[in-house]
């Protein structure tokens, strides 16, 4: 399958999924030298507590429509 062939929905899941697998590995999966500024690292934490509590941030189609594109 390709992202050409996903529903919106699909596709906002697609993304939700590797914001939250991404955020993960930046707080988790530190290599060896390269930390993160503690108060990045808390802002993350905060955003993740907050996706994983159902609160949602910046929809899809807002982002679109400040990067000009259409959703």
């Amino acid at each position: 399958m390709q992202v050409k062939d996903l529903t919106v929905e699909e596709l906002k899941l697609l993304i939700s999924e590797t914001v939250a697998e991404t955020l993960h590995t930046l707080l988790t999966d530190r290599e060896e030298g390269k930390e993160l500024k503690p108060e990045v690292k808390q802002q993350l934490l905060n955003s993740l507590k907050r996706t994983q509590t159902g609160e949602r941030g910046v929809s899809a189609e807002e982002v679109a429509r400040k990067l000009g594109l259409t959703w």
